[in-house]
C-alpha cells in the first residue's frame, strides 16, 4: 500500500536557528557583560589617590601590573595570527587582576613605515589603470592566467616560500582584488588611494573585534603612531636623541635597499612587492679607454661634453681577484649604454641607465641621487675598443669583445 501524502516543508531558517540556539545564547550573554564592562569602566586603570600612604609606599598598598601588545600594523584586519598571540596578554592581565593588582592593559595601532603608502599608491596607479569600476582588460587577464603555477603531481613534494606579503594576499594580483574580498565596493576602495584613509578605515574595525574578544583593554589609552599622536611621536623623539646621546646610535650612511620614489630605506616588510630581497655588493671595476673603435669613436666625438675628459668602462663583479687574470671585457651588443659624468669633474663612466641610477645614490655622481647622463653608445659600437685593465698582466691593455645576448 502506498500513500501520496507529501511530507511536510521544512522550515530551514527554524531548523538552523535550533543548531545553533545555545551558541546564539552564550553569545547573548557575552554581549551583555562585555556591555556592561564598558558602561562601568571597567578596565579604566589610573593611578590610585590615597593620602594615607607615603608616596615611595604607594604601590606596596595598590600594587599595579602592565601589559601591553606588539601594535599590530593597520593595511589590514585582524587575523587569527593576532588573536592567538593577544589571548597571551588578555589571560596574563585576567589572572593579576585576581591578585589585586591593578592590571593596565593598553593598545595601539602601526601605522608607521611604507606598507600603507606603498598599497594606496597600488590603489591610485589601479585607478588611472582601470577606471573607477576597476576594470581589467581581458587580454590582461589571459596574461595574468598565463602566469599561474601548475599544481605539484600526485606523490610529490611541495614547499611553499610564500613571503608575508604574499602569504596576506593570496593569488590576488591587484590591491583593489584583496579588498573587494574583503566586501568593499569600487566607491569605497577609491577611497583608499589616500593613505589617510586607511588610518580612519582599519583601526575602529580592530577596536570592535577586540572587545568582542572581551579583552580586558583600557580603549582610553589606544593611539595610533606616527604624527598622529603628538605624544607618541615626541617619546619616540626622545627616545632616539637619548640613545644618540649615549652614543648607542649613530646617524651616518649604510648600504640598504633605498626607494627613489620616497626618499628613504625601504626595509623588508615595507615593500609592496620584493620582500626578502637584500643588498647585493659588487665591485666595479674603472678601465680607462685607450683607444675607440671606429664606430665608437665617431659617437664619442659628436659629444661635446666628453672632451678633455677620461672615459672609463665600468664593470661590475662578484669576484674582484679573478680580475687579475682578466684577458678582455665583454659588452652587450644589443644594450645601449651611457655616458654618465662621475663624482670627479674630468670622469665620464660608460654603463647602463640602471647602474647610473644605483650608483647616484653612492656618492659616484655630482650629487646625491642626480644622474647626468651626456650621450649614449650602441654596446655594438664599443666591440674593439681597447681598454686600460688596471689589475690585468695586459698592460697595453685589453679589448671590448661581443657578448652572447
Amino acid at each position: 500500500m502506498t500513500s501520496n501524502a507529501k511530507p511536510a516543508a521544512v522550515d530551514l531558517a527554524a531548523e538552523e536557528s535550533r543548531k545553533t540556539a545555545k551558541r546564539d545564547a552564550l553569545m547573548a550573554i557575552e554581549k551583555q557583560w562585555q556591555g556592561d564592562w564598558e558602561h562601568r569602566g571597567v578596565f579604566e586603570v589610573d593611578m590610585p589617590s590615597d593620602d594615607s600612604v607615603a608616596p615611595e609606599d604607594l604601590h606596596d598598598k595598590h600594587p599595579k601590573w602592565m601589559g601591553t601588545f606588539p601594535f599590530p600594523y593597520m593595511n589590514g584586519v585582524l587575523h587569527l595570527g593576532h588573536a592567538f598571540s593577544v589571548s597571551k596578554i588578555e589571560f596574563a592581565a585576567g589572572w593579576e587582576r585576581l591578585q589585586g593588582k591593578r592590571a593596565l592593559f593598553p593598545f595601539g595601532f602601526h601605522v608607521t613605515g611604507m606598507p600603507i603608502k606603498a598599497a594606496a599608491d597600488k590603489i591610485a596607479r589601479e585607478l588611472e589603470m582601470f577606471g573607477p569600476e576597476f576594470v581589467v582588460p581581458e587580454e590582461l587577464e589571459t596574461q595574468l592566467s598565463e602566469l599561474s603555477v601548475d599544481a605539484p603531481k600526485a606523490g610529490g613534494t611541495f614547499r611553499g616560500k610564500k613571503t608575508k606579503v604574499a602569504a596576506k594576499t593570496g593569488n590576488k594580483k591587484y590591491q583593489f582584488q584583496i579588498m573587494q574580498d574583503q566586501g568593499m565596493s569600487n566607491a569605497e576602495i577609491a577611497k583608499f588611494a589616500h593613505a589617510e584613509h586607511w588610518l580612519e578605515h582599519y583601526p575602529p574595525i580592530a577596536i570592535s573585534d577586540l572587545k568582542a574578544m572581551g579583552c580586558k583593554i583600557d580603549w582610553r589609552r589606544a593611539f595610533l603612531t606616527t604624527d598622529h599622536n603628538p605624544y607618541y611621536d615626541s617619546f619616540a623623539q626622545w627616545q632616539f636623541n637619548r640613545l644618540r646621546e649615549m652614543d648607542k646610535i649613530k646617524f651616518g650612511k649604510r648600504y640598504t635597499i633605498w626607494s627613489a620614489k620616497d626618499g628613504q630605506p625601504c626595509m623588508d616588510h615595507d615593500r609592496q612587492s620584493g620582500e626578502g630581497v637584500g643588498a647585493q655588493e659588487y665591485t666595479c671595476i674603472k678601465m680607462q679607454v685607450l683607444n675607440w673603435s671606429e664606430a665608437a669613436q665617431a659617437v664619442a666625438g659628436s659629444i661635446p661634453e666628453l672632451k678633455g675628459k677620461k672615459v672609463f668602462m665600468v664593470a661590475a663583479t662578484l669576484r674582484p681577484e679573478t680580475m687579475y687574470g682578466q684577458t678582455n671585457c665583454f659588452v652587450g651588443t644589443k644594450l645601449t649604454y651611457g655616458f654618465f659624468q662621475s663624482s670627479k669633474m674630468d670622469e665620464v663612466y660608460v654603463i647602463t641607465e640602471r647602474a647610473a641610477r644605483s650608483m647616484a645614490f653612492q656618492g659616484l655622481s655630482p650629487a646625491d641621487g642626480q644622474v647626468v647622463q651626456l650621450g649614449t653608445i650602441s654596446g655594438q659600437d664599443i666591440v674593439g675598443t681597447k681598454v686600460n685593465a688596471p689589475l690585468s698582466h695586459y698592460t697595453d691593455g685589453v679589448f671590448m669583445l661581443p657578448m652572447d645576448n
